[in-house]
């Protein structure tokens, strides 16, 4: 035993000694993208500026999303929604196998012991009987304790390591994703139920139309094209109304596939919205470095270090490698007589591996571990250019959103002026059904065209909140 504790004392030692790493100093590559978007300054109107360059990316979602039902089903979503669920999955098992390595940087000990029975014919002895034997043993040892005087082993665990936490970088990235189509299909889903009232709306101000005109055709104020014009008018409106109805279970069909439960009718949204995403604050200083913080660039960052860390491990692979094996124990004939001073036995069996032929396989492993690293660094800077794009486009987007409100708003707002007075004249009998039809026309069209409008800047905030990062903690 003591000769295993002389062994085991050494390990510390000659571990310390190989703490040397043969990994590339890791450099974080310059950012391919420029500092600063080109439609920051038109976004920023009408939408609220701040100083805090993180004010979107550190926001909580649920301060973000402010109606009370929209937040019980992002929730519920964050609790049920299978993909999440795998995400959390690959984390434990990313979390198991950098276990698994950072093992290996320790010696396994393990206690045994057997008993071995024999019989030898007398034919083979010189006895001429038969005799039987048997060997009791017990100890305590390891087997191939590789000590890691290149960092190999080291280089292994940063590797384990940096794939681990590029694990929890994309679950944070597929939390805010979800919670951004949460909260997107919601919306479409209230946009549709707000779209299906309006038809309903005007579906029955057709059928009371309709009811006036038969009443005016009867007495014969009305002719029968104005009749037929105001049938036509009233069929249309019913199809809109049950488009609409198809649309709306289908985007309820949708969004409980994405909360991944039954999603209660209490939890749906109204056909009126009142503020239900609050207005994102564009910063004042909004610069690109704030996409360093998003969870998709920081998982492809340490995916590189991995990639980076893999190299080392593959350089360490040319130098001599070291293995301990050792051993102690007892060893006797007679199970009384196992535990006795005379019977101690021990081995120590340390073992060196140099590569000198391998056919050129260590020069390709290394190449093989640069290329991917190369390929990871393009991957990083692949996932900044997308999120550079995606921030711009939301910020492109933005900078007309106020304008074509306010636009829109006013034509609608024309146009029920318009289908009032034109409504009234056919009603006195001053004109055709065909002028109050083309009012109503233009005023429904522009009503659709004002919500739908109203759905783009909802969802403008919503991608805005996601391609920030905000909202992504674990």
């Amino acid at each position: 035993m003591r000769a295993l504790y002389k062994a085991c004392s050494l390990i510390p030692t000659l571990t310390l000694a190989g703490c040397i790493s043969l990994a590339p100093d890791y450099q974080r590559p310059d950012s391919p993208v420029t500092a600063e978007w080109r439609d920051t300054k038109a976004a920023q109107q009408g939408s609220g500026v701040t100083q805090n360059h993180n004010a979107v990316a550190d926001i909580q979602w649920q301060t973000y999303f402010q109606d009370p039902k929209l937040r019980q089903v992002i929730s519920l979503a964050l609790e049920n929604n299978r993909d999440l669920r795998i995400a959390l999955l690959n984390i434990e098992q990313a979390r198991a196998q950098y276990g698994i390595q950072q093992a290996d940087s320790w010696p396994s000990v393990s206690v045994s012991s057997s008993k071995t029975a024999s019989r030898t014919p007398g034919s083979v002895n010189n006895s001429n009987s038969a005799t039987i034997s048997h060997q009791y043993e017990a100890g305590i040892g390891f087997s191939s304790y590789e000590l890691d005087l290149f960092g190999r082993i080291n280089s292994l665990k940063d590797e384990a390591l940096e794939t681990f936490l590029s694990t929890v970088e994309t679950q944070r990235s597929t939390r805010i994703s979800l919670i951004a189509e949460v909260a997107n299909s919601w919306l479409t889903l209230a946009t549709n139920l707000e779209l299906q009232a309006l038809a309903q709306q005007t579906l029955n101000s057709q059928l009371s139309t309709l009811k006036l005109t038969q009443k005016m055709y009867n007495q014969g104020v009305a002719s029968k094209l104005d009749l037929t014009q105001v049938q036509s008018s009233v069929e249309s409106a019913r199809v809109d109304v049950a488009a609409y109805q198809s649309q709306v279970a289908q985007d309820r069909n949708a969004l409980e596939l994405l909360v991944g439960n039954k999603i209660e009718e209490a939890y749906l949204p109204s056909t009126q919205l009142d503020k239900p995403i609050a207005l994102a604050p564009i910063p004042a200083n909004l610069n690109s470095n704030v996409l360093l913080k998003r969870p998709d660039v920081l998982a492809a960052e340490h995916s590189l270090k991995a990639a980076n860390a893999n190299i080392g491990a593959a350089r360490a692979a040319f130098f001599p490698s070291i293995s301990l094996t050792a051993s102690a124990g007892r060893s006797s004939n007679q199970l009384n007589d196992l535990f006795s001073s005379k019977n101690r036995s021990w081995s120590f069996t340390p073992s060196i591996n140099l590569p000198i032929f391998n056919a050129g396989s260590l020069k390709a492993s290394l190449k093989e571990s640069k290329i991917k690293r190369d390929i990871a660094v393009a991957e990083y800077e692949q996932t900044i250019q997308t999120a550079f794009k995606e921030v711009a486009d939301v910020l492109a987007v933005r900078a007309s959103l106020d304008a074509q409100m306010k636009a829109q708003t006013a034509l609608v707002d024309a146009n029920s002026q318009s289908f009032t007075l034109s409504s009234s004249r056919y009603r006195n009998g001053l004109d055709s059904y065909l002028d109050a039809l083309d009012s109503q026309r233009a005023l429904y069209s522009a009503q659709q065209s004002l919500i739908l409008l109203q759905r783009t800047e909802y969802s403008n905030r919503v991608t805005l909140f996601k391609v920030l990062g905000g909202g992504a903690e674990v």
